[in-house]
């Protein structure tokens, strides 16, 4: 009977998508003007595109002054940095010689700064940007929990830089390094049978920077005698495999390369070692030659340069940062104006991702899609988003002052920077079989909410909303993330008021008249009820829903 019923739930968020995001539409005007004036439910809406969820403090602010400012604000604010934290709190738990920070730390670290940061586009930002650049803890370094927690803070403090140096960052971090083994890298020795390792070659392309395909501006694939156009061939992936040679952790020698010291370097760039790099002639995109007898640094300067200069990484990252932060299936409009800002900053720059940012949450498509693209415009919402969320919203804390979450990845199939593959935890173009497919349509986080997720995301929500707010249970352990339902309780006696509240804060203002009439019968047959019990159960319906698990 539970799986008929998880069968149909699934069906009905299905549906629910269909509706928000199939068919076609109008295009939008390619205009950046938010409506005037604005309000409450519009900027929740905004919030839930540019932050970790709406609450009422931050709606207010932005009603008194505009998105474009707040925007500017929060890329000024300083980043939040999780090995900041960790530091701290190993010096506040006193650990004996002995003792390490652990993974459930780092987890600490993610979900402190989530829903607590000032910094909050940046901290959302930095998520999008890990689902990209993806590195995991289930690796042979899934016990360096700084090493990781670096990782994270390099996405971070390039939330807002340019492009080309988060890549060379990206590509010098040695976890990235010993993810997709170019830490190691060797030139190559026919006596020894050594040949360069094409896994980061591979992998940078793929993922990081340009895709399979040449693409248009608007994201769109180009098309030759009726078939794709295939960005790059088994040549060009051996070339750029012997650039990336001669890479190690920082500080390694010729005398030390094989001892490789993991566990004191890396938190710093991967240093270059000469002997081991492959000094010959490559030959990279558009017959771009990298001259014999260059140093490594030099090399890998024009092998990153190379990469940065295709055309297929405007639209190729914008359209990835669309699909994170705003909208799975953005018009080719939406794509290309972004890719535009990507290519120039309108001051003559490439890649600056702060322009980019505010170009994507500031389009016409993201401030307004749910109201004039109702049947193309919105995404699938996160597990792990849900939940910080719900926290954030509804002021989370915990009687001990931390906020403890140790294993999201049991509840939501996720957690940070702990996906099963280099794919991400799923893939940005999946497209679930029946209704979405057959429309053309992708919906890319469902393909983590199976049936057994399913229940164990609602399990999560009833203990967090039923029995997890700050009046229920004092006596439990006290690493519990409380909820505050104060904010509920003046219109407890007032259902239309408490319904508002949610539309606008979970929902940005997209709750629709059956939802609202379903709503409004279940908390007036729990009349009789306590009122916590009353607000938490209204709320629970809310978070569960399938109008709110679908973002618009």
């Amino acid at each position: 009977m539970l799986k008929i019923v998880l069968k149909t739930y699934l069906i009905i968020i299905l549906l629910v998508f269909l509706s928000a995001c199939g068919g076609s539409d109008s295009e939008s005007p390619p205009s950046s003007t938010p409506p005037t004036p604005l309000q409450p439910k519009d900027v929740a809406r905004f919030l839930n595109h540019a932050s970790f969820g709406a609450d009422m403090e931050t709606v207010e602010k932005i009603i008194n002054s505009d998105y474009s400012s707040w925007l500017d604000q929060q890329i000024l604010l300083p980043a939040s940095s999780h090995v900041e934290y960790l530091t701290n709190l190993e010096t506040t738990l006193n650990l004996s010689p002995d003792e390490t920070l652990q993974r459930k730390h780092r987890m600490e670290a993610w979900f402190q700064h989530t829903i607590t940061a000032p910094d909050q586009l940046r901290q959302r930002v930095a998520f999008a940007l890990s689902e990209i650049f993806v590195v995991s803890e289930k690796s042979n370094f899934g016990d360096d929990t700084y090493g990781i927690a670096n990782y994270y803070d390099l996405l971070v403090n390039n939330a807002f830089g340019n492009y080309r140096d988060l890549l060379e960052q990206v590509t010098l971090s040695p976890i990235m390094g010993m993810y997709l083994s170019m830490l190691g890298n060797e030139k190559p020795n026919n006596d020894k049978n050594i040949r360069p390792d094409e896994n980061y070659a591979r992998e940078v392309l793929q993922l990081f920077s340009i895709g399979l395909v040449e693409l248009n501006l608007d994201g769109s694939i180009k098309i030759q005698g009726g078939q794709s156009i295939s960005t790059y061939d088994q040549n060009l992936i051996k070339a750029f495999a012997h650039v990336f040679t001669g890479w190690n952790f920082n500080g390694t020698t010729n005398k030390t390369w094989w001892q490789f010291n993991r566990n004191y370097n890396s938190m710093e760039p991967m240093t270059a070692v000469p002997d081991f790099h492959d000094m010959n002639e490559k030959i990279l995109f558009n017959d771009t030659i990298i001259t014999a007898n260059q140093t490594p640094e030099q090399d890998l300067t024009q092998a990153l340069d190379n990469i940065f200069n295709h055309p297929n990484v405007g639209p190729f990252i914008s359209k990835q940062l669309i699909k994170k932060l705003v909208t799975s299936n953005p018009s080719a409009d939406y794509v290309e104006r972004i890719s535009r800002v990507f290519n120039d900053n309108d001051q003559g720059v490439r890649g600056d991702l702060a322009a980019v940012v505010k170009a994507v949450l500031l389009d016409d498509e993201a401030l307004n899609g749910a109201e004039k693209n109702p049947k193309s415009f919105g995404k699938i919402r996160e597990p792990i988003l849900r939940a910080v969320h719900l926290w954030r919203t509804f002021s989370a804390s915990s009687p001990n002052g931390r906020l403890q979450f140790n294993w999201p990845d049991y509840f939501f199939g996720q957690a940070p920077l702990a996906a099963h593959h280099v794919f991400n935890f799923f893939s940005p173009n999946y497209a679930p079989p029946g209704i979405v497919s057959e429309n053309n349509l992708i919906a890319p986080e469902l393909e983590i909410i199976t049936e057994n997720y399913l229940t164990r995301t609602n399990n999560f929500f009833a203990y967090s909303t039923l029995w997890g707010h700050t009046e229920a249970d004092e006596n439990n352990a006290d690493d519990r993330i409380l909820i505050d339902l104060a904010s509920l309780k003046p219109m407890a006696d007032d259902i239309e008021a408490l319904l508002d509240y949610f539309d606008i804060l979970l929902l940005g203002g997209t709750m629709d008249d059956d939802m609202r009439a379903i709503l409004t019968s279940a908390y007036q047959q729990n009349s009789d009820a306590p009122e916590d019990e009353r607000l938490s159960n209204l709320l629970f319906l809310v978070m569960v829903s399938p109008q709110y698990i679908v973002q618009r």
